[in-house]
């Protein structure tokens, strides 16, 4: 028998004996692992450059799956094997809440139900009806279908109901204003929209400048959701009742030539770094001793490649954090957002297992390069892809060549099946950045700045449209400024200017509401509203010290810390015009809606 009031003793001389052997064996066991190799140069035609392939693959791979020479081939296929697995839950909307947070800003809070989910099987069923419902609407296949929406698990299904039947799909981002989404579906000449049903009032306020639409199709939000069309030409029918209309009438798929085009895409990005809070006293000095060990391991002890050291750590401290989340995490990706180092190496230390991070644009099918499972690098985006080469091309104006030791720098080309045709409608465009070799291998120009290890992984390190000549003739990277400058905590967004008839950059920065407003309490600074707190003579020098430090901190040359900062108190949005769907600045609009306060910041 075993006396309770020393069970609970037991329990803490256990934790303490696997802290304290997890010490030790971090002690006798501290060396360095050796590296793998991921990628491999290999001499390919084109413009002369130093190009690396996968190394798992010695020809680029043209169709990875048997059988699958196409999306809607290899979807039927994944249903039928898998018909039985669970494939997408969804949660039900119970109520909208809205709240008010510390700065000020008033935002909506969903609470929704527990997942409900539906098989492969059940799924597929649901992609051929839409298939045969939207031809049973009137859609031509010839015609292009635009979705016009959030993501959802309708959004997925209506995008493989397409291509089902060889439809062309266009992807609009719906947070777009009706300027540009009249020019997106007038210049695609889109016959069907598929939308949110909260989208539809802004459609009947543009109805009139819509040149090609005949259908519409609605998701219902909630079993309420109407929409009559009265007043309109238009066949209007919600998602459901296009199901039913397939269901009841079902029409022969017609699956799409590996040629065919599937889709036309309206897209852009965006960039973004968590913040951690600490934990306090022994639990916060544990956290930090265990995290020191194991990114010491993730970096490459030889306790950490055998896994020893992770299985001490991850069972002392880390257990928790995956457990909270399902503790059946074995991989994460990051893609469309850089992530810093030290971000990277604070999840793959703490979830227990690598994120990695990939490297691709609209242009190349959206992969180009990625980060293998078993390697906790950071900062870097991995090898090509089997599908692709990467090839780095001098680019002497930036002083970025491939002949340049210990690493190959140069902008980054990609070439390979996964290069899709062009810009749609843009000839010009498209024949600057697209480029077919003595081969016909097509290749793309990214404008990305890049450099090899020498294990064959990619890094980026710049972007050539960024890059603007000071007076004395200095090189400034406006993007890599601003990456750094957003770890500023007054920071929300910001844009940094460097006129090349000067030898100092300025910037333009949204200030952080909760973060300043703290500030000024804590420093008795008394002002009316955030706009006359933004423009005080000691925030601006608050908020100026803070980024010179931060920049200082990442390692940013004088001449690329701004000198001179304009705060704007109210933040930047889509609707405005001056980012993009994906938050991402519009530099010349930006220049030019602010061009009298950057003038007065070099006066």
């Amino acid at each position: 028998m075993v006396d309770p009031k020393n069970s609970s003793l037991y329990g803490v001389y256990g934790a303490v004996a696997a802290i304290v052997i997890g010490i030790l064996f971090s002690a006798l066991f501290f060396g360095k692992k050796r590296g793998k190799i991921r990628g491999v140069p290999i001499e390919i035609g084109g413009e002369a450059g130093y190009a690396v392939r996968n190394a798992r693959k010695t020809e680029l791979v043209d169709v990875p799956w048997k059988g699958a020479p196409t999306m809607a081939h290899l979807f039927e296929q994944s249903c039928n094997k898998y018909a039985h697995n669970r494939f997408l839950g969804t949660r039900k909307l119970i109520q909208r809440e809205f709240v008010t947070s510390s700065d000020g800003k008033r935002f909506e809070k969903l609470h929704l139900g527990d997942y409900e989910w539906e098989t492969y099987g059940e799924v597929f069923a649901r992609v051929s009806n839409f298939a045969s419902g939207l031809l049973k609407l009137g859609h031509n296949i010839d015609s292009r279908v635009a979705i016009f929406s959030e993501t959802r698990a309708e959004w997925l299904i209506a995008l493989q109901g397409c291509f089902r039947q060889n439809v062309t799909v266009v992807t609009i981002y719906a947070s777009l204003g009706e300027d540009a989404l009249i020019h997106s579906l007038n210049e695609t000449e889109v016959c069907t929209l598929i939308c949110d049903s909260k989208q539809l009032k802004k459609l009947d306020a543009i109805r009139s400048s819509l040149t090609s639409i005949q259908n519409i199709i609605y998701f219902e939000d909630n079993e309420e959701d109407t929409f009559s069309g009265s007043s309109s030409n238009w066949t209007i029918a919600s998602f459901s009742e296009v199901e039913k209309f397939g269901k009841e009438c079902p029409v022969e798929p017609s699956l799409p030539s590996k040629n065919a085009i599937a889709v036309t895409m309206y897209t852009s990005g965006s960039t973004g770094l968590p913040k951690v809070e600490e934990k306090r006293g022994l639990v916060k000095n544990l956290f930090h001793f265990a995290y020191n060990r194991r990114l010491a391991a993730v970096k490459g002890s030889w306790l950490g490649a055998w896994g020893l050291e992770k299985l001490v750590w991850d069972t002392v401290v880390f257990k928790r954090i995956r457990t909270a989340l399902g503790g059946q995490l074995r991989f994460m990706l990051c893609g469309g957002a850089p992530l810093s180092g030290d971000s990277q190496h604070f999840i793959n230390i703490c979830m227990g297992v690598p994120i990695g991070q990939g490297y691709g644009l609209t242009e190349t099918f959206a992969g180009a390069a990625f980060s293998e499972w078993d390697d906790y690098s950071v900062g870097r985006v991995g090898p090509p892809l089997p599908c692709c080469y990467i090839k780095l091309v001098s680019w002497e104006e930036g002083g970025y060549l491939t002949s340049d030791r210990p690493l190959p720098r140069g902008e980054i080309v990609v070439g390979g099946f996964s290069v899709t045709a062009g810009y749609f409608k843009n000839e010009e465009k498209t024949k600057e950045v697209f480029k077919v070799d003595e081969k016909g291998m097509r290749w793309f120009y990214t404008g990305d700045i890049g450099q090899f290890h020498p294990d064959g992984c990619l890094e980026i390190i710049d972007r050539k449209k960024d890059i603007v000549k000071l007076q004395h003739g200095e090189y400034i990277s406006l993007g890599k400024v601003e990456a750094a400058l957003s770890l500023c905590d007054y920071v929300d967004n910001v844009m940094v200017y460097a006129d090349p008839f000067h030898n100092y950059c300025v910037a333009l920065v949204v200030a952080s509401h909760q973060s300043l407003e703290k500030w000024a309490q804590q420093a008795g600074i008394e002002y009316k509203d955030f706009p006359d707190l933004c423009n005080k003579p000691e925030t601006v020098t608050e908020v100026l010290q803070s980024i010179s430090k931060v920049a200082k901190a990442s390692k940013l040359e004088k001449t690329e810390i701004p000198a001179k900062i304009k705060l704007l108190p109210d933040p930047w949005t889509p609707e405005s015009g001056i980012v993009t769907a994906a938050l991402k600045i519009k530099r010349e609009q930006l220049k030019a809606k602010f061009k009298d306060d950057l003038q007065k910041l070099y006066a």
